[in-house]
């Protein structure tokens, strides 16, 4: 670790401020009539609000932690040594635009290539997670105290559940997909962040995802890791640079990457 769990406590703290900055632009123009909608090369959608929380966030921490390096979905910037933070200002942007409650602000802090703490908060589902490494992850959700996060031990696939968004973006693992639904007791699109999550709370066994950037998955790591699952890319690889996911409690980790990556 390139620093000590006692290190991240104003990391933390910090983080945790961003998201309350980011919760006040983002629910200011949530369900908004006049709410303005682009469309980005890639052809996903992108608001004013994405980019007004990116720019709020960008500014605080040019205040507070001006030494830093930022990666940010609607700004840019690239994983590279040192200290960055790695914003997703509205993650799920169509379910934000349409007016479905699921999306959240997602913020992490990088060194070296080293998740060291992860919020996720998703202010109209009235929860926030978080962890920092050496500390554990915890939820908090209206009008509950915190409390820590365990992922589940569940060890048959055969009465496990599994979230993910759709079945778009799977190429050829769509049938290794197939499998892993066949194989379990329940499927859900609960979609984005909120699937991994899930797994970290034990309330889900397994969530994938077969396109994802680094803003999508940064802050997902520890709270996942520290909550004793595991999350890899779908070919077993780093999840943070893999361009995809998968989250499992650890016990079923292997036997998904074999249902996923067989032929």
């Amino acid at each position: 670790m390139p620093i000590g769990a006692a290190d991240l406590t104003d990391d933390l703290a910090l983080a945790l401020h961003l998201a309350d900055a980011a919760d006040a632009v983002t629910l200011a123009s949530f369900r908004s009539l006049d709410l303005r909608v682009e469309t980005k090369p890639d052809l996903t959608p992108v608001t004013e609000a994405d980019q007004g929380t990116e720019r709020t966030l960008r500014a605080l921490l040019a205040e507070h932690r001006p030494q830093d390096s930022v990666v940010g979905e609607e700004y840019g910037g690239a994983l590279q040594p040192g200290r960055q933070w790695v914003i997703d200002p509205i993650d799920s942007t169509r379910n934000y635009v349409r007016g479905v409650p699921v999306w959240g602000t997602l913020i992490a802090l990088v060194e070296d290539d080293t998740v060291l703490v992860g919020v996720v908060s998703a202010p109209m589902l009235a929860r926030r997670w978080w962890a920092q490494r050496g500390s554990g992850a915890w939820l908090k959700a209206l009008g509950e105290a915190p409390y820590r996060l365990q992922a589940s031990r569940m060890r048959s696939m055969a009465d496990a559940s599994i979230s993910f968004s759709d079945a778009q973006g799977w190429g050829n693992r769509r049938s290794g997909l197939n499998r892993l639904l066949e194989s379990t007791l329940r499927q859900r699109g609960l979609g984005d962040f909120w699937s991994h999550c899930l797994v970290a709370e034990g309330a889900v066994d397994i969530a994938a995802e077969p396109e994802l950037s680094i803003w999508d998955v940064a802050a997902l790591i520890p709270i996942v890791e520290e909550a004793g699952g595991r999350i890899t890319a779908l070919d077993g690889s780093d999840a943070l640079t893999g361009g995809s996911a998968v989250t499992t409690n650890g016990l079923l980790h292997d036997e998904v990457l074999s249902m996923l990556n067989s032929q």
